[in-house]
């Protein structure tokens, strides 16, 4: 399952995803990891969340994304949820390779049994049409 977090710069989508991170580590039969692009949250989320600051690695665009959540849960098989905050910012969600994106992640969290928890910016470049398949909040 794949749920998204949508809205404008500001609007509060990453403390929503600390908010949901806490609350799903209280009632998760596996781990939770949370992936941000930097390491402000750290200190906000429960202790028994894995916290990965993905500004040390070189997370360019969705095929490193992809690569990444692969090797996360190819060291750690008790992984139940994943968050994903600020990864995406800045990359071109209108490329060739990122149409694909959602679906290769909806089936990445299905092979998986993984839900994923994604915040996104409104940079006006992603239709909100084509997150409508998923659970989005705002």
């Amino acid at each position: 399952m794949i749920q998204v977090i949508y809205g404008k710069r500001g609007s509060g989508k990453s403390k929503k995803m600390v908010s949901l991170a806490n609350e799903q580590v209280k009632t998760s039969k596996g781990n939770v990891v949370f992936v941000d692009d930097d390491s402000r949250a750290i200190h906000e989320l429960d202790r028994q969340i894995r916290f990965i600051d993905a500004s040390e690695y070189s997370l360019t665009d969705y095929r490193s994304i992809y690569g990444f959540l692969c090797g996360i849960i190819s060291t750690n098989y008790d992984v139940t949820t994943i968050f994903i905050d600020g990864l995406l910012n800045g990359m071109d969600k209108k490329s060739e390779s990122s149409d694909k994106v959602f679906a290769r992640l909806q089936e990445f969290s299905e092979k998986n049994s993984i839900d994923l928890y994604i915040a996104m910016h409104d940079e006006g470049d992603l239709a909100i049409s084509e997150l409508e398949k998923y659970k989005v909040f705002s």
